[in-house]
């Protein structure tokens, strides 16, 4: 409004000035002419205008448009060609291979050979199984220059029932195994005959719970009893459980672990004297995973109790648990590496099931695994080839080695004449070189290549006993047609380091001896033909090289063995 008044007041004042000037003229001296400026017209585009008028035709030619009419007439051509109808180009179709739920295998070989398998698995509803599982394995030995027992057998039965619900699934599982070989490892043969044989029994009970958005993760539960016919005993109870624990928004992963051991064997090896051994452990280890472009990186700790229940001793143990991976090119090349530690809880079961001659007198300690750092490269070189490269080194307190017991001049039990194995544990640090190789053309050919070289270093024992220095393998399956399978394994273990010493009433004869056992090879193949989809046959050749090798001291093996048999599947 103000701006308003500004504007009026101006124009006011300007119309008196105009006026005033006007009216001073009008008494000007100097007389008025006119003056007439001739310039010739320019139009401009802002003069033209445009007519608003629509304009109207009187022509009366336009009025009225002529009608126009269009007639087509066929005419019929002779012809004899006829198009043929379109078909779909036809795929070959793969038929379906029927999967079974059960099978049932079984083969007899040399030796008196006899392996038999079946297998049960069956749905009693969308989220509830059952099954089980029973294996056989044996063979009458029969193996040259041995004049004592050398047969073995393997009887196994196991049970499961498991349910899968939305937010978890849960299993619980029962089994028992018999097992019976013979120390017919005796440094000489040609004694009178006595019974060496020796059998485990073994009990296990155990369940398994998983669970879905939550935060404990897992659990699982094991009991199992061990036992022979020496009068030796074992329990073993491990408990586990996986949860997370939420902190700043994160999740560190942690697991919680509960083991038990207790057992006793009727006497130790020089006294009939009854031997225990005895402890538990709780170990608690929180892990955190840390991920950036192509670095993982697991960052954790191991923290452990012991107490051993027969010295009634405790210690508290703390172990690295650091693992870390870099994508240096996408998969083609990924470099990894860590430094982890634990405790490796042995028992007899553990022992007997790597090294069934062992003497029922051990003494069972767990090995303090101080550390185990490695380093290496995996990758693809393509779509079909695979490798990994890796280096480690382990320090090992208190490692279990297997080494042949002595010879006892006294001897009243049947396993004290150089036959049986004993256990001694020393400090070992331990580095290794591996390499592995994995070809997979297609699902009808697969190869696997792995080999390792070992170097060893004591503090208390000369030689780190019964360990190899490389160990190699190869793994061959080839699906031939859709009949016709075949395939092959190789094993290579490279020279092992034991001792034979004779004692006489708690002093040794002579020296002991340090005995170097040769490398060996072991050369096995099978073949198959599948007769329908339910039945196929096989055959199986083991020990090809007809290797006459000891695996332990004083233990040779069989030789060229030849096996065949049968496979059936069905559902119930």
């Amino acid at each position: 409004m103000q701006n308003r008044f500004k504007y009026i007041v101006l124009t006011i004042l300007s119309l008196n000035i105009f006026v005033s000037f006007a009216q001073e003229r009008e008494t000007d001296s100097i007389d008025a002419g006119t003056v007439n400026v001739v310039k010739p017209y320019t139009p401009k585009i802002s003069d033209a205008f445009k007519i608003k008028e629509t304009p109207s035709l009187n022509d009366s030619t336009t009025a009225k448009k002529k009608e126009i009419k269009y007639n087509i007439f066929s005419i019929p051509v002779a012809s004899t060609f006829t198009p043929a109808k379109g078909k779909a180009a036809k795929v070959d179709k793969e038929k379906a291979v029927k999967l079974y739920d059960n099978y049932a295998s079984l083969g007899v070989g040399t030796y008196t050979t006899i392996l038999g398998e079946v297998y049960l698995n069956h749905a009693l509803s969308s989220t509830e199984r059952v099954g089980g599982y029973f294996s056989h394995h044996s063979s009458a030995g029969d193996i040259e220059g041995v004049n004592f027992d050398d047969n073995f057998s393997e009887t196994g039965l196991n049970a499961h029932y498991s349910q899968k619900l939305r937010d978890y699934a849960w299993k619980v599982e029962g089994g028992f195994q018999l097992q019976s070989y013979n120390w017919y490892g005796l440094p000489v043969q040609d004694v009178n005959k006595f019974d060496v044989d020796h059998s485990f029994y073994t009990a296990n009970f155990g369940g398994n719970i998983n669970f879905e958005d939550a935060i404990i993760n897992n659990g699982s539960v094991l009991y199992r009893r061990f036992g022979d016919n020496q009068d030796s005993g074992e329990n073993r109870f491990v408990l586990k459980s996986g949860f997370d624990v939420p902190v700043s928004d994160e999740l560190i992963n942690t697991e919680v672990t509960f083991d038990y051991i207790g057992g006793s064997f009727d006497r130790n090896y020089y006294l009939d004297e009854e031997l225990k051994y005895g402890n538990f452990n709780i170990g608690i280890a929180p892990s955190y995973q840390m991920n950036q472009d192509d670095l993982t990186v697991n960052l954790g700790v191991n923290l452990l109790y012991l107490n051993d229940t027969e010295a009634s001793e405790s210690k508290l143990f703390i172990y690295p648990n650091i693992t870390a991976s870099y994508r240096l090119v996408d998969e083609l090349m990924i470099a990894y590496g860590g430094i982890e530690g634990g405790l490796i809880q042995n028992s007899y079961y553990d022992f007997a099931q790597e090294n069934p001659f062992v003497s029922p007198t051990l003494f069972v300690a767990p090995t303090d695994q101080t550390y185990n750092a490695s380093i290496g490269l995996r990758g693809k070189l393509s779509n079909s080839l695979s490798y990994n490269i890796s280096g480690h080194y382990l320090a090992d307190s208190n490692r279990a080695l297997f080494k042949t017991n002595s010879v006892l001049g006294t001897a009243n039990e049947n396993y004290q004449l150089g036959n049986s194995m004993g256990v001694v544990y020393d400090d070992v640090s331990t580095f290794s070189i591996a390499g592995e190789l994995n070809v997979d053309i297609n699902r009808n050919f697969k190869l696997a290549l792995k080999a390792e070289y070992f170097g060893y270093d004591t503090d208390d024992e000369a030689e780190a006993w019964n360990l190899p220095d490389i160990e190699a393998s190869l793994f061959l399956d080839y699906q031939i047609d859709e009949n016709w399978f075949a395939g092959a394994n190789l094993f290579f273990v490279g020279e092992r380091k034991d001792q034979f010493a004779i004692e006489q009433s708690f002093f040794p004869v002579g020296s002991p001896q340090t005995i170097t056992l040769d490398s060996f090879f072991d050369v096995n193949a099978h073949v198959g033909y599948k007769i329908n989809d339910q039945l196929s046959a096989f055959a199986k050749a083991n020990n090809i090289a007809n290797q006459d090798y000891q695996h332990w001291l004083n233990y040779p093996v069989q030789g060229i063995q030849f096996l065949a048999g049968a496979t059936y599947q069905f559902d119930f």
